[in-house]
């Protein structure tokens, strides 16, 4: 028996470093990821992530989050919900219900307050300032508003052969209200069998719901696929598929475990990064290069792990 958890983006690490305690000590798959993600949630210098999230075009921060058990294929997930921590663990408690398990903006909001999760104002002070210093480029340099769309997701198999995979995001920066991107949609942003493994994604949306990315790369898993070939392949793909017929494909960044633990990463832009724990490895964080439509990973550097937290927690003014 062992486990091995995986999630997408440095800011995954401090969860990691958690679920990896609670995983070692026989918890499930599901409570490590819920957990792990949670952290994410809860800091507030990750700005495409919960507390601290970028706002839409109307300064508002609108959540997406998805959470699936690989046992049972139940989903739950909410999108477009407003004023409520750790949307997380309403997508857990909404993947117990026979029906009615996605929930949308305001029903999303009655749910998690007739369950008793708490209300709490997401938009901060410094996402605020992130936001006008956007619209000003946006107005004054021409830069596209749409910056920011990283979430955080996880797969994690435990010491009982069980999965589960989760999602979180605040979405794309400056998007629409309602707009609502691949991570809470089954087979897009997520997917998890626990007979077979697990996949999660991360980039921009409207593309990744092109390709249902992550039950694809579930899919050759089954085949017979490693999760390494199989998230290659399913990126390289979908990549290739989107420049055929559009001219242009977004940012797609995947990552992906089987039941045995062993995984696999792919993604088609330079700076991805991802982190992974087993039994055997230590909370890890990786930096992701693209050669010869292959992923190559190494170990993060102390350089770029300092850099990482120093530029995303330096004060930031008006400009």
């Amino acid at each position: 028996m062992s486990w091995t958890i995986i999630g997408t983006w440095r800011m995954a690490l401090e969860g990691i470093e958690k679920a990896a305690e609670l995983l070692s000590n026989g918890e499930s798959s599901g409570n490590a990821v819920e957990v792990a993600i949670k952290m994410v949630e809860d800091f507030p210098y990750y700005k495409s992530v919960g507390y601290g999230g970028l706002p839409n075009e109307n300064g508002e921060v609108e959540l997406d989050a998805a959470y699936m058990d690989g046992n049972t294929l139940s989903i739950g997930a909410v999108a477009g919900i407003k004023d409520f921590k750790n949307p997380i663990s309403i997508a857990r408690r909404l993947s117990e219900e026979k029906f009615n398990s996605f929930l949308v903006g305001q029903g999303a909001e009655e749910y998690a307050h007739k369950n008793g999760f708490e209300r709490m104002n997401m938009l901060t002070d410094r996402a605020i300032i992130h936001y006008k210093n956007r619209l000003k480029e946006t107005v004054n340099k021409g830069l596209s508003p749409y910056d920011g769309h990283d979430t955080v997701g996880m797969v994690a198999l435990d010491l009982d052969n069980s999965m589960a995979s989760g999602t979180s995001t605040s979405g794309l920066f400056m998007k629409k209200r309602g707009r609502v991107g691949d991570s809470p949609l089954s087979g897009s942003g997520f997917y998890v069998d626990s007979n077979i493994g697990g996949a999660t994604a991360t980039g921009l949306g409207e593309d990744i719901m092109k390709g249902c990315i992550s039950y694809e790369i579930v899919r050759l898993m089954k085949e017979g696929y490693s999760p390494q070939e199989a998230a290659d392949k399913a990126v390289l793909e979908l990549n290739n598929l989107l420049i055929s017929r559009r001219k242009k494909a977004g940012d797609i960044s995947v990552v992906c475990i089987n039941n045995k633990g062993e995984f696999g990463v792919a993604t088609n832009i330079e700076g991805f990064s991802f982190v992974v724990a087993t039994e055997k490895l230590p909370p890890t964080v990786y930096t992701c290069s693209v050669e010869d439509d292959k992923t190559i990973y190494e170990i993060a550097t102390e350089e770029w792990m300092n850099d990482y937290i120093k530029t995303r927690t330096a004060p930031l003014k008006l400009k």
